[in-house]
């Protein structure tokens, strides 16, 4: 694969390449890229959230997978804040509020990616991410989309002094500034991860959730770990693939797709329907081969920041198709994420994410047939127009095939076509041996070590 790093947000893909150029590993490079992504990209993702990642080791050949997921807490009876959201053509309903708010587990997340596999000392791979902090960061134009949907949301207390400066919301090219996020990430980088959990950041959340009549307690952070575990391995066209389970549904969608086609694609695609969150997704590959994936996410999130710190919430909570029967406190929460390796005779070929919570499954697949079955590169295989089903509709970006659009119709299938391709479908970051990809729909970007 060649070496690198995509990601959601230039300024994310920037974080990570300056550190692969000062020979840190792609754990170092992903640790960095993900803790700028909290920072250029908090309409999609924060430190406060939840992740998954997978990590391939290139002098072992092993792959495993990182849960760093939110997990329930242990306070009880407080209620949620309900409201709708607008989707697409949708209307979204969310619960949101203090309540809302699970056990964070980004930070563990980077923290054991680290310790296991990094290389440069914790403060510097930080450096980046405060650096960004004290001097803002550009919103593009995919992310003020995200902005405009997400409002009623984001600007709520604190949100509306960073969101909405002088009562009028960021457009792109605006810089967003969060200046709490300096104290909040040079803490981080004195403390080490573990500062989210008992030190200031870890404090802080505590001292809110109190005060805000949260479900949060010290318990809850200090007993916070993440897990490692096995990737799941699909064979799938004579290579492997090599995943997450749970609610990522990607062993049967790739099992259903058994034949190449826009068609057989679609069907394989058709599941019941599943929590629209909000999310991003980076990779990175350094020069010896080694490559990590990591997407994280805040739900939607809770509308409230930790004072002082600007860290946003998550409303994890208030997804309530994440929540499959009572969680006893301390169990992880479910999630659709799906950090992905493709391996083929000559080892690992693509290190593959995406973010957009239905629409993730359907943005992998999508650009895993790209490449596989039509010999893409893999920008290519991102910016080629998407399809989505999604119940009785199917959603079609322009530029599908208009007859596989009539043949579905002819099925008994409304056809949505958008007008562009859009952020509802999905934003992946992949790096292979055929090149580096980032998703136009999410304002991606990509950077080569070598370039």
């Amino acid at each position: 694969m060649i070496a690198g790093v995509a990601a959601g947000h230039p300024a994310t893909a920037d974080a990570g390449i300056e550190i692969l150029r000062e020979g840190g590993t792609a754990a170092d490079a992903a640790v960095a890229a993900s803790l700028a992504s909290c920072v250029a990209e908090t309409v999609m993702t924060g430190l406060l959230g939840g992740g998954h990642a997978i990590h391939y080791d290139a002098a072992t050949g092993t792959a495993q997978n990182v849960d760093g997921f939110c997990a329930a807490p242990s306070g009880s009876g407080a209620e949620l804040v309900h409201l709708e959201v607008p989707f697409g053509a949708e209307l979204v309903h969310y619960a949101i509020g203090p309540a809302s708010c699970a056990v964070p587990g980004v930070p563990a997340l980077l923290g054991e990616l680290h310790a296991r596999h990094g290389r440069l000392p914790w403060p510097r791979v930080c450096e980046p991410a405060v650096r960004l902090a004290r001097t803002g960061v550009v919103m593009p134009p995919a992310h003020v989309a995200c902005l405009v949907m997400l409002e009623p949301v984001m600007t709520l207390r604190e949100g509306a002094r960073m969101y909405a400066p002088e009562g009028r919301l960021l457009e792109a090219g605006d810089e967003l500034q969060q200046p709490g996020l300096v104290t909040a990430l040079e803490s981080l980088a004195a403390e080490g991860a573990v500062g989210a959990y008992t030190g200031t950041i870890g404090d802080a959340l505590l001292a809110l959730s109190e005060e805000r009549d949260g479900l949060l307690r010290a318990d809850d952070l200090r007993s916070y770990r993440a897990h490692w575990s096995e990737p799941l391995e699909i064979p799938w066209r004579g290579r492997r693939v090599l995943t997450r389970g749970g609610l990522s549904g990607m062993r049967d969608a790739l099992e259903r797709f058994d034949t190449p086609g826009l068609l057989a694609l679609i069907d394989a695609l058709d599941v019941p329907h599943a929590p629209e969150t909000h999310t991003t997704n980076l990779v990175a590959v350094d020069a010896e081969g080694n490559a990590c994936v990591i997407t994280t996410s805040l739900g939607l999130g809770s509308g409230d920041w930790l004072p002082g710190l600007d860290l946003h919430l998550n409303s994890m909570l208030g997804e309530t198709d994440l929540l499959h029967g009572r969680l006893a406190p301390g169990a992880r929460m479910h999630s659709m994420m799906a950090p992905t390796l493709l391996l083929d005779e000559q080892g690992p070929a693509l290190a593959i994410g995406a973010a957009g919570g239905t629409r993730l499954r359907t943005a992998l697949l999508t650009v895993l047939a790209g490449i596989v079955d039509d010999g893409l590169t893999p920008q290519s295989a991102v910016e080629r127009p998407r399809v989505h089903p999604a119940r009785d509709v199917v959603n079609a970006e322009p530029g599908v095939d208009e007859a596989v659009l009539a043949a579905l119709e002819s099925r008994g299938r409304l056809v949505r076509r958008w007008l562009e391709l859009h952020h509802y479908f999905g934003g992946v970051s992949a790096l292979g041996r055929g090149g580096a990809a980032a998703d136009p729909r999410r304002s991606g970007a990509a950077a080569l070590l070598g370039g």
